[in-house]
């Protein structure tokens, strides 16, 4: 899609990501007052960091930078998501992607072999990091296709997109993306959560990050039947939204279940639901599963839940046990991580947990 030239307004050629070798247009290259604008073809993953302040500057450990359209032999793709204009809270998310790239006291020299297994998932998955997805500040709608074509462009190129949000609203592109490459309604997606992100709306509108479970359930993409949720309490959403989950056959786990049954028994189920009869499964961590206590750079904070522990075993378990075609982490606000920056040093790490398992599944342990 093009967009026309207003003023001094920076127009892109594309709908896509930073992460693109097509034409974008360069200010700044004429004289003040010269109203022409110079074209020049970027090849550089992390463009958008050239006119959006918060973009990231740098890859994921040190993993090769390559765009959207040139992914050689990729197996997975990081891509950012820095959009938070979906908040309902506290906003900051946007800043996601940067921080959770940055969050390493080890080298980024591209290079990640597993304490417990040896095992170099950057390595074995040939991992690359396609830049952010060049949003649009303060326009949703155009800035959530831009992210769903992204994603669909790295799926459709045979790799599973890993996407770096970002607030949840963002997991009705990626998960639309996915689905666009593996099928409609072939897709599972496993949810960690304190919420449910099934209301109708959020203040009128369709799009937020209280809405893109129903958003994926209303548009095809993945029938209630394929998701399942685990970690959800507090105090949202309303009865008669649960019901409406009820009805569209989701399987949730609240915390008291998870407290009650053990969690690794409600893996055992979450597992068998998400891979009977499923393409392959999405995975989709909002870092507000975890404890506030070990998490607190999030937007809508629950106590009561997960430990970090739980969670790097359980998304390194899905890894290895499920056909993973794409995944998110979403929700880390960094202006409220702190000195320490925890949240995003946990955010790290469950992605790299993820890759280990899928790293594990492929080599056969």
């Amino acid at each position: 899609m093009a967009f026309e030239p207003v003023r001094n307004v920076i127009t892109i050629e594309t709908r896509g990501c930073a992460a693109s070798s097509r034409t974008r247009w360069v200010p700044g290259s004429f004289p003040p007052g010269d109203r022409r604008w110079q074209t020049a073809p970027v090849t550089d993953p992390f463009a958008s960091a050239r006119h959006h302040s918060f973009a990231s500057r740098a890859p994921f450990a040190g993993v090769p930078g390559r765009p959207v359209d040139d992914l050689g032999d990729a197996g997975v793709v990081i891509v950012g998501a820095p959009f938070d204009w979906g908040t309902s809270h506290r906003p900051g998310a946007r800043f996601g992607p940067r921080a959770i790239r940055a969050a390493d006291y080890l080298s980024f020299d591209g290079a990640r072999p597993h304490l417990p297994t040896g095992i170099d998932p950057l390595q074995v998955l040939r991992v690359v990091d396609a830049g952010d997805v060049d949003v649009v500040p303060g326009y949703v709608e155009d800035s959530l296709e831009r992210i769903a074509a992204a994603v669909e462009a790295v799926a459709r190129a045979g790799a599973v997109p890993v996407v770096l949000g970002g607030d949840h609203t963002v997991t009705f592109p990626n998960a639309t993306g996915v689905a666009r490459v593996h099928g409609f309604g072939d897709v599972a997606l496993v949810h960690f959560d304190a919420h449910a992100d099934t209301a109708p709306d959020q203040s009128g509108r369709l799009h937020g990050h209280s809405t893109p479970m129903r958003r994926l359930i209303e548009s095809g993409a993945v029938p209630g039947h394929r998701f399942v949720q685990i970690g959800l309490r507090g105090y949202w959403p309303e009865p008669a939204v649960v019901e409406w989950m009820r009805g569209q056959g989701m399987r949730w786990y609240f915390m008291s279940e998870i407290e009650e049954r053990g969690l690794r028994a409600v893996v055992d189920e979450a597992v068998a639901l998400a891979a009977e009869g499923a393409a392959g499964v999405f995975v989709s961590v909002d870092i507000d599963v975890v404890d506030p206590g070990m998490a607190p750079g999030t937007g809508t904070p629950e106590p009561g839940g997960l430990t970090s522990r739980q969670l790097l075993d359980t998304v390194r378990r899905l890894g290895r046990e499920l056909r993973v075609v794409g995944a998110d982490v979403v929700e880390v606000s960094p202006p409220y991580d702190g000195p320490g920056e925890i949240t995003a040093f946990l955010a790290n790490r469950v992605v790299l947990e993820l890759l280990n398992g899928m790293a594990e599944r492929a080599v056969g342990v």
